[in-house]
């Protein structure tokens, strides 16, 4: 059987190591038009920032360490047209500019996502920045170091758009974020945590510029002022982090995908089209507690339903649960994160739901380092079972959300919740976790 994989990041390489585990006599090869496999553009806000000075760091897998388990992979190959009748692709050899084509019995779709750009004259200046690939954080940190580059804008108010802002700060930069929306990060959490967020960067001096939308960038070589519909800003270098769009524009169109392109899988990621499945951030993924499919370009559900997809190629039956979105962002000391249903989205989907939200404190006042923490729930009306919830504040608030993705997954209640037998100990929590608390006052 040989399985051939059209991209080499998470959802690819964790479906080509479970395919060649498992299969029998398996032939498996993956075509990545990059330089890279396996690659974390997580840790590139990171990089760009100084956190770490190791690039390679980022790489979960080198292309020798996959071939030496019987991997074959092409780099710097892009799959140009996927014939599912004949079942076979065309491929570009892009260091040679020769296309091929070549057979498949399977085929796993893990191409991810490209950047999206605004709806502006023209972006091709030298200073405009997108940050998805190794090659975007190198050139944006070559950048960074010259001394002269002390303005940034930032656009776009999204996880990129955030941990970006905190990476220019910790060089020393001046940064003015933009943003389309009345908030930051609107999407992936409700008003009373991202209101947090803007408070915090307030207080550190960046200038955020919300329900304002870029108009036009002015230069010649280089952006040196961006426009938008309510004022011009000098600037001297200009990162784009507006969102991400699937890179599924190579398929025919027997493909079922939701309106943004995202190919529509099932729990296994087999798409509509037999032999073919797809994961990843060019993927939906189910979500666990409305059913629907989602799209959610997040590492943590390429790699799981990457590794199930692969299971499946290679004649396994396991079943990927379904996605929760749970996530998190640190700006400066401030952390977020997030799980299942955010409001919005129970209202969005009718149901009959009541929130809470409490502040308290991360731990004992007499143990040195005590915060404040922000816990917001989102639960069933009636039943009061777990549908979502947020957290904000700093030390210890982003993992806490990991007890609220469990009691969702196992559908706790809020009455669990408030007796649920977590941790104690003066440097970590109080006697009543606020968790505890929050779950307590939801009635």
């Amino acid at each position: 059987m040989k399985t051939i994989i059209v991209g080499g990041t998470a959802a690819g390489t964790s479906a080509a190591v479970k395919v060649q585990k498992m299969a029998q006599d398996p032939e498996v090869v993956i075509y990545e038009k990059g330089d890279l496999v396996s690659f974390g553009a997580c840790g590139l806000p990171y990089y760009v920032g100084d956190y770490f000075a190791d690039k390679h760091q980022m790489i979960a897998r080198s292309k020798e360490a996959f071939e030496k388990q019987g991997i074959k992979v092409a780099l710097h190959h892009e799959v140009l047209a996927v014939d599912t009748t004949k079942k076979i692709v065309t491929v570009r050899d892009l260091t040679t500019q020769v296309d091929f084509v070549d057979h498949y019995d399977r085929l796993m779709v893990a191409t991810g996502s490209t950047a999206i750009m605004p709806p502006v004259p023209r972006t091709d200046f030298a200073n405009l920045y997108t940050l998805k690939t190794m090659a975007d954080g190198v050139r944006v940190k070559e950048a960074l170091a010259d001394p002269t580059i002390e303005h940034i804008t930032v656009v776009g108010g999204g996880f990129i758009g955030v941990e970006f802002t905190e990476a220019l700060l910790h060089q020393g930069k001046t940064v003015r974020l933009i943003q389309l929306d009345d908030r930051l990060m609107k999407d992936s959490f409700d008003s009373e945590v991202t209101e947090l967020l803007e408070a915090k960067m307030a207080e550190v001096g960046v200038e955020v510029h919300l329900n304002e939308a870029v108009t036009e960038f002015v230069g010649n070589e280089r952006v040196e002022t961006v426009v938008t519909d309510k004022g011009r800003y000098a600037t001297d270098l200009v990162l784009v982090a507006i969102g991400v769009r699937p890179a599924n524009q190579f398929l025919g169109a027997e493909f079922d995908t939701l309106k943004n392109g995202a190919l529509i899988v099932d729990n296994q990621g087999r798409t509509n089209v037999p032999d073919v499945w797809a994961a990843g951030d060019n993927a939906t993924v189910k979500h666990l507690v409305s059913g629907v499919d989602k799209y959610l370009p997040l590492a943590t559900g390429a790699n799981k339903l990457g590794r199930v997809a692969g299971e499946s190629i290679a004649g396994g039956t396991t079943t990927y649960p379904g996605t929760l979105g749970t996530s998190g962002v640190k700006f400066t000391t401030l952390e977020l994160a997030r799980t299942g249903l955010s409001e919005k989205e129970a209202q969005l989907l009718g149901l009959a739901y009541k929130t809470i939200v409490i502040n308290d404190k991360n731990q004992t006042d007499y143990y040195p380092g005590q915060k404040d923490i922000r816990v917001k729930l989102i639960y069933e009306a009636g039943t009061r079972r777990l549908l979502g919830g947020q957290t904000a504040g700093e030390n210890g608030a982003a993992l806490r959300i990991d007890v609220l993705a469990a009691a969702i997954a196992g559908k706790l209640t809020t009455e669990d919740l408030g007796l649920l037998d977590l941790m104690y100990a003066p440097p970590f929590a109080r006697t009543w976790d606020v968790l505890n608390i929050a779950g307590n006052v939801a009635k």
